[in-house]
């Protein structure tokens, strides 16, 4: 597990590293505050990249004396760390587009500009359709915070890419047609890839705080909820109290049984349990207490 989150990670920085200088290169030589942008964007992209890839080593690490719960929160940590460079970017974004737009500096291409430009963006596309479905992959498949959160990230790269790119088109055709319309394209641009970054960190973040804070997950609770409910030998139960590090979801209860069961009994069903709410969830790591179920 720990090598194939890794080397994926990894991946997706050789990934950033490349598109950060190409749209960069890119980005000067045409002038467009949209390509620029998407520079800045790829730039906050890569230190993200590397964090996750730190984090996810790190998140690997058995629990220790001073880590009871292992070190998986610093997913979750990563996550929020990546929202907050999103956010950077978009303030940037936002400053520049309307500097722009007030100042009445539109966007001029030449042939070979605009080239460049098409090409620097739909190669960005390109790449980013690529790892965010290898990430998205891996995520899934591990439970990873870190990692789901670059796929999410890289997958609205794609939405901003064809937004600059749309940008493009229109910069274009206000060359041919000269409509007022199209001046401001590139800037306009660059101000709804802001807006779908605000969106981003939204989402982001919020995930990150909740499994920062130790909020029960929604969806995981209910199921458990309903299996340690309907389970045989289960007369009633609570304290149920789940939380996420990482990619291991935590779940403790308390069920009442039997009275009358051997201690011996007790615990076989408590253990039953134990593995029947794993096979849910195999990151979960489930403790059952058990008591005498009194009657009222």
């Amino acid at each position: 597990m720990e090598k194939e989150k890794s080397r994926v990670a990894f991946i997706s920085v050789l990934a950033a590293i490349f598109l950060t200088g190409f749209k960069f290169v890119i980005g000067i030589i045409t002038g467009s505050l949209g390509i620029l942008s998407e520079a800045l964007h790829s730039g906050l992209d890569l230190v993200a990249a590397v964090i996750t890839l730190f984090a996810v080593k790190v998140s690997n690490k058995p629990s220790d004396e001073e880590h009871h719960y292992g070190h998986g929160k610093i997913e979750n940590f990563s996550a929020l760390i990546e929202t907050l460079l999103l956010l950077v970017t978009c303030f940037w974004i936002i400053y520049e587009a309307i500097h722009r737009i007030q100042s009445g500096k539109g966007l001029e291409l030449n042939t070979i500009q605009t080239v460049f430009g098409f090409i620097v963006v739909i190669t960005s596309i390109v790449v980013d359709v690529w790892r965010s479905r290898k990430l998205m992959i891996i995520a899934k498949k591990y439970k990873s915070q870190a990692l789901e959160a670059d796929a999410l990230h890289f997958s609205t790269d794609i939405w901003s890419s064809a937004v600059v790119l749309l940008g493009l088109v229109c910069v274009k055709i206000y060359e041919w047609t000269h409509l007022p319309i199209f001046f401001y394209a590139d800037s306009v641009a660059a101000l709804i890839v802001a807006c779908i970054v605000v969106y981003v960190c939204w989402s982001l973040g919020k995930k990150a705080v909740d499994a920062l804070l130790d909020t029960a997950p929604k969806a995981e609770t209910k199921t458990v909820k309903h299996i340690v409910k309907n389970f045989p030998g289960v007369l009633d139960y609570h304290d149920l109290k789940i939380r996420n590090s990482g990619h291991i979801l935590f779940i403790e209860a308390t069920i009442h049984v039997d009275s009358g069961l051997s201690l011996v009994d007790a615990h076989n069903l408590s253990e039953t349990l134990e593995k029947r709410i794993v096979e849910y969830d195999e990151y979960a790591s489930v403790s059952i207490h058990v008591e005498p179920h009194m009657k009222h």
